[in-house]
């Protein structure tokens, strides 16, 4: 999430601004949300972004981290925070008071969603968010524990953070150039996988308490929800019980899968079947000797002789440009793309006719830009209500909520309970 400037800015689609009153998915439930850094925040924001009131519990003094992440800030305000806590409401407690664990507990009597993600079962225990303390009070709630490496194992309680997962997961060593060093791929992807795990697992406990009138507990772990994401190469090494190899942008198990240079950039090529590689050859102009050559013929022949195709293919594509190439990929039905910069990717056409970039209006830092849900639902549902909030900008307003008189309300936040 980003201010907008003259001098930079990514077109925005015009329906893309934010509809507060558009009806949603989740309207009437309540989430608590007491996690920071991104893995339970980005959880949150999604069912936020359905419809549902998230509650973001902050410690007063010792806020979510990543408002300190930066730069860059905006007019103070962390460009990382805004990134994953909009549609959510901000409330500082301190919980380990007893008039705060009272508020939080009011909280989680009305709660249907409580997400947290303290490591340790004792710190959880200590603050009486544990699940089964939290079922006890309210037998309908959907009680969520993201950790780095969940709530039981030898590795439980065990701090730990996005790279990590990535480099416990497997998918760090498979990621680089094969004679090149691990690489932690840009984002966060540990986390983001484990948020959507949550987020999938909210929704089914959802689901479930309409038939049976009771919540449950989920417990995710960062490191087993990266190595999810292993999928095919899994199973490739349960079948051969062989390390797959680093294979840099090629691809184990489909040839020609992958980057190659051109007269002025790179573009991507992904041959996915024999078919496409028939028109490929016409395309290249390749001769019938190469296309009918029993070494290419078949994908896993392409495989086995990558070594000897990749030079002929490159030899091509290095004859013209990438925009020739990309035209004649699309009459011809090749999938093919550019590899775009980062501004180029949000400025594409079809990203903004997907209505991918959200504009909502900051009360310090202005008017921000965010990435949408990425799923389109024929209905509707999905509504972009709340910019990401500053620090305890919503106390009193829930305090009210929660039935506090005005006198006790404001010697609660005199007292920095609250």
């Amino acid at each position: 999430m980003d201010n907008l400037s003259d001098s930079q800015s990514t077109p925005v689609h015009p329906q893309s601004v934010s509809n507060a009153a558009a009806s949603t998915l989740l309207s009437g439930l309540r989430v608590l949300d007491m996690t920071e850094a991104l893995a339970g925040p980005f959880c949150t924001m999604c069912l936020g972004d359905m419809g549902a009131d998230v509650i973001k519990i902050e410690r007063r003094e010792r806020r979510d981290q990543t408002r300190g992440w930066g730069p860059p800030f905006i007019n103070g305000e962390s460009a990382y925070f805004m990134s994953t806590n909009r549609n959510k409401r901000s409330l500082t407690l301190d919980a380990k008071t007893a008039e705060g664990k009272a508020i939080l507990n009011r909280l989680l009597d009305a709660a249907d969603v409580f997400v947290t993600n303290l490591p340790r079962i004792s710190s959880i225990e200590e603050l009486g968010i544990d699940p089964a303390s939290c079922l006890a009070r309210n037998p309908r709630l959907i009680h969520v524990g993201v950790s780095a490496f969940g709530h039981s194992g030898p590795r439980a309680g065990q701090p730990g953070y996005d790279i990590l997962a990535q480099g416990m997961s497997g998918t760090m060593s498979l990621t680089g150039e094969p004679d090149g060093e691990p690489i932690r791929f840009p984002t966060p992807i540990a986390d983001m996988t484990a948020g959507l795990y949550a987020l999938i697992g909210v929704l089914a406990a959802l689901y479930d308490r309409e038939r049976t009138g009771r919540g449950q507990s989920i417990d995710v772990g960062l490191v087993e929800s990266q190595i999810s994401w292993l999928t095919t190469l899994a199973r490739s090494y349960f079948a051969t019980g062989q390390r797959p190899p680093r294979l840099g942008n090629q691809h184990p198990t489909i040839t020609p899968y992958q980057t190659f240079p051109t007269a002025d950039g790179h573009i991507i090529l992904a041959c996915g079947t024999d078919r496409i590689w028939a028109r490929l050859c016409g395309a290249l102009e390749l001769p019938a000797g190469v296309r009918d050559d029993p070494r290419f013929a078949t994908n896993p022949a392409r495989n086995v002789n990558r070594a000897e195709l990749v030079p002929l293919l490159s030899a091509r594509f290095a004859t013209r440009p990438s925009s020739e190439w990309l035209e004649l990929f699309r009459k011809l039905d090749i999938p093919g793309g550019p590899i775009y910069l980062l501004d180029e990717a949000l400025a594409d056409p079809q990203v903004l006719a997907r209505d991918l970039v959200v504009l909502l209006e900051h009360p310090i830092a202005g008017l921000v830009r965010s990435l949408a849900f990425p799923a389109h639902l024929r209905a509707g549902g999905l509504s972009y209500r709340r910019p990401p909030p500053a620090l305890g900008q919503h106390t009193a307003e829930v305090q009210a909520e929660l039935g506090y008189p005005t006198e006790e309300a404001s010697r609660l936040r005199a007292g920095k309970v609250v």
